[in-house]
């Protein structure tokens, strides 16, 4: 493998100064990766994996793109955990001598994306800084470059820290002193960093966030500690990778996560909020149905308040009086959402802006967006809730001074031309006169020549000897003006060129090139004065998502016939007629079954709830927790009435599956998720569980199921609903005044069943697992054989001492026995593991025990 030509040294250079980052180097149209660089992208970009050098006994590995597929490219790169260095060429290749030089001219990381073309609109993309510090607890920063939002916390316990970061979603972590393996399952799949250990010192924190911020942490309300190193961590780590500070961070937001609605990784998943539990896309989720905004500001917002829903009732009651008034002006909701329908995501703009990153048309969307906004003004100045969110600081000296400068529809990149407005700068205007019409500025300056010498068969021509010159006949040779340079004698007359004409050829053959580098320099100059606006593009940013969230939450309310649920400080939960809010929107051909739910600590605290297999519980459950949620974000929820005491966490334990990526099984993962339940929930949390306790034993997952409904009563005292196929469970109201027992109505008719989807009190008779399984499809034969043998077990079973039924004596292996045979060979014969329900196992088993 022959490295040592210069081409390949000066690659080596540029991968050394970056480690850890697939380098991706300009050679003509192409970029090309390098060694074992080259491997790795090709595999992740299915590219052709060739080599450099083939005739060499060890090629070197090659693999490469064309240039104008960087972005996609990057991304795909990005989205497989990958950093990614870009080496391009600082010099015309026509023009070098010898090897063309090259540099790095970008960085970029997960969590390190600027331009937004890449980035998923509604989302974040953040980059995350996390570190522990003994007594003083876990300290959280959370950075989006592109549009410069700079946030930190505190967190007591490792367990609140994880569900911070459940809540953020990074795409890259940066991990601190003290931390060890406290967060690696809440970092699982994400990108981790690495960064200076002096980055995560009070002192390099406390100097860095000056230099960026220009003002002290202690006037953004963060002092010393866990969260002030970790800023200065995630500050040091993304100026680093830029090469300069970041100018697009004006301010930080210091918060105690304590004061917002706790949603951990679980809930999230469980109750499909923001990815599909099916296909893992936003499509079906709760996100995608709210989600009515006009601008990619108002998504991300709105995005922000689903993840971390509010605690006060007056601050919830106010996002809520704001939806209402837009609910009942239509016509005032319309017409913002047509103003905000022509704003373009100014967050990510302004923040490009501020790096010097903009172009053209970023500028124009800049332009387009603040030429809306008195038209957006005027739509809620009489709606009084909705106003006092209206911006304040409209720009008008930045919309004017774009006006001025900015052409009408400026190109994509700034060396196109046509940047600058027209009329804008008088010697601008006079190069784009000489570079577009540089022949009839011949023609009339041939005109003022013959004039003012009175030669009429003058000419002035050019070629690529002499360049621009004037031709004068012999015969007109006695005309000629002093001022005239003789150039060449020919036969027929001579030529000649004056001050002004090679002036002017200088002129007309460099136009063009002086007039884009005139352009450059006015747009540069524009763009830095927006620049210096962007602190205040920032907040017209914040001002305008809020409207956008609050006119989406109220055209959700419209469409979807929500209403405006009361919020109090009570331990209460009454909702008249819930419904699913995805669920029913996604119905066409029937009518979502609504359904009443009460809880109350103290009163009617645990809700058993039974019913077959397919009958709705499941849904029932998560239609409850998403209503408290929606209700608390300051959303109208699906319901004829509702009141909601607030709750300060939602519990979901609901559906599980194998965890092999860390070889659990699926009883393990819901132990797992049970017991962070238990560990964390208060007397003011929502708890909704599901099937716990079915992945053991029959009696195991009893006594477990039969517990965990004990401790959630008698110890936590929270609101909880309990679904299970448990009926055993429904023995709990007896000895409990605070428990109560619902179950799904079911319609019967011999062996058919229909569900009514409606909850009624008092628990189920019995759980029609066979009409479930010949609805879901099971081989007539095994159906069949399934009916008859439930009706032998149930002839030969007895009551045990528990209540709970057992077989024994001989379970014929026929339909009519004509020998007598080994009871527990006939009993085993029976057995169809695969059709029993759980509590036919368990009557099974403890037949067979009897059996022996």
């Amino acid at each position: 493998m022959n490295t040592a030509t210069p081409m390949f040294e000066q690659y080596l250079s540029l991968k050394a100064a970056h480690p850890g980052f697939l380098l991706l180097y300009r050679m003509g149209d192409f970029y090309e990766l390098f060694f074992d660089d080259a491997v790795a992208a090709s595999k992740a970009l299915e590219l052709t994996l060739t080599a450099r050098n083939k005739s060499d006994p060890d090629p070197v590995p090659m693999a490469g793109f064309p240039h104008h597929q960087l972005a996609p490219y990057t991304e795909q790169l990005l989205a497989a955990g990958y950093k990614v260095a870009i080496a391009d060429q600082l010099e015309d290749p026509a023009l070098a001598k010898g090897l063309v030089k090259r540099g790095i001219t970008r960085v970029v990381t997960p969590g390190m994306v600027l331009d937004p073309t890449t980035l998923d609109r509604a989302t974040h993309n953040w980059l995350i800084a996390v570190c522990a510090e003994g007594g003083a607890g876990w300290g959280l920063a959370a950075l989006d470059a592109s549009t410069g939002d700079l946030r930190c916390t505190t967190l007591r316990t490792a367990e609140a820290a994880a569900a911070e970061l459940a809540r953020y979603e990074p795409r890259e972590a940066l991990v601190g002193p003290g931390v060890g393996e406290g967060l690696d399952e809440a970092l699982r799949g994400v990108t981790r960093s690495e960064t200076l250990a002096e980055a995560w010192t009070a002192g390099e924190a406390a100097t860095i966030l000056r230099e960026t911020l220009g003002a002290a942490p202690a006037v953004f309300g963060v002092e010393p500690g866990p969260a002030l190193r970790a800023c200065g961590a995630v500050l040091r780590y993304a100026a680093a990778l830029l090469g300069r500070p970041l100018t697009n961070v004006h301010r930080l937001t210091s918060y105690a996560a304590s004061g917002s609605l706790v949603v951990d990784a679980t809930t999230r998943r469980n109750l499909e909020l923001f990815r599909s539990l099916l296909h893992g896309s936003r499509s079906g989720t709760v996100f995608q149905l709210i989600d009515r905004c006009e601008t990619a500001m108002g998504s991300r917002l709105l995005k922000d308040w689903l993840s971390a829903p509010l605690l006060d009732p007056r601050a919830i009651g106010a996002r809520q009086a704001a939806v209402a008034e837009l609910v009942a002006l239509p016509d005032c909701r319309a017409a913002l959402r047509r103003a905000l329908g022509t704003v373009a995501d100014l967050d990510r703009l302004a923040a490009r802006i501020a790096q010097g990153l903009g172009a053209p048309r970023d500028l124009a969307a800049i332009r387009r967006s603040l030429g809306a906004l008195p038209a957006l003004v005027r739509a809620v100045a009489d709606a009084a809730a909705v106003a006092p969110h209206a911006p304040r600081d409209l720009l008008p000296d930045i919309l004017d001074d774009l006006t001025v400068w900015l052409a009408d529809d400026p190109p994509i990149a700034l060396g196109d031309g046509g940047v600058i407005a027209p009329g804008a700068d008088p010697e601008l205007d006079r190069l784009q006169a000489i570079a577009v019409d540089a022949i009839g500025v011949l023609h009339r300056l041939e005109a003022d020549e013959i004039r003012a010498s009175g030669i009429a068969s003058l000419k002035i021509r050019r070629n690529r000897n002499f360049g621009f010159y004037i031709e004068i006949t012999k015969a007109n040779l006695h005309k000629v003006p002093d001022r005239y340079l003789r150039r060449q004698t020919l036969t027929t007359g001579e030529r000649f060129i004056t001050p002004e004409l090679k002036a002017l050829e200088e002129e007309v053959l460099g136009a063009d090139e002086r007039r884009l580098r005139l352009e450059a320099t006015l747009f540069t100059a524009l763009r830095e004065r927006v620049a210096a606006a962007s602190p205040r593009l920032a907040q017209l940013a914040r001002d305008l998502a809020t409207l956008d969230a609050l006119a989406a939450l109220a055209e959700v309310a419209h469409v979807h016939r929500w209403v405006r649920p009361s919020i109090d400080d009570s331990l209460d939960l009454e909702l008249v007629g819930a419904r699913h809010p995805v669920v029913e929107a996604a119905l066409t051909d029937e009518r979502f079954v609504p359904n009443d739910v009460t809880l109350a600590v103290g009163r009617r605290q645990l809700i058993v709830l039974t019913g077959p297999n397919m009958a709705g519980k499941s849904t029932v459950l998560r239609q409850v927790a998403l209503i408290v949620l929606l209700a608390q974000m300051g959303s109208f929820v699906p319901v004829e009435q509702a009141r909601i005491g607030v709750c300060d966490r939602v519990f979901t334990r609901v559906g599980a599956a194998d965890d092999l990526a860390r070889g659990q099984s699926t009883f393990m993962v819901e132990m797992a998720e049970t017991a962070g339940i238990l560990h964390q929930a208060t007397e003011r949390s929502l708890v909704v569980l599901d099937e716990i306790g079915r992945g053991t034993s029959t009696y195991d997952g009893l006594a477990i199921a039969w517990s965990v409904a004990e401790d959630l009563v008698d110890r936590i005292r929270c609101r909880a609903l309990f679904a299970t196929h448990y009926h055993e469970l429904c023995e709990l109201a007896d000895a409990r005044a605070v428990v109560v027992n619902q179950s799904v109505a079911v319609s019967a008719s011999g062996d058919r069943i229909l569900f009514l989807r409606r909850l009624k009190e008092g628990g189920a008779s019995r759980s029609y697992g066979i009409q479930c399984a010949r609805l879901a499809g099971l081989p007539a034969g095994v159906v069949a054989r399934a009916g008859r043998l439930l009706t032998r077990f149930e002839k030969h079973a007895t009551r045990n001492e528990a209540g709970q039924l057992s077989l024994f004596g001989a379970v014929p292996t026929q339909d009519e026995p004509s020998t007598p045979v080994d009871p527990v060979r006939t009993a085993l014969a029976e057995i169809n593991p695969d059709a029993l329900s759980p509590r036919d196992a368990h009557a099974a088993l403890y037949a067979l025990r009897a059996l022996l």
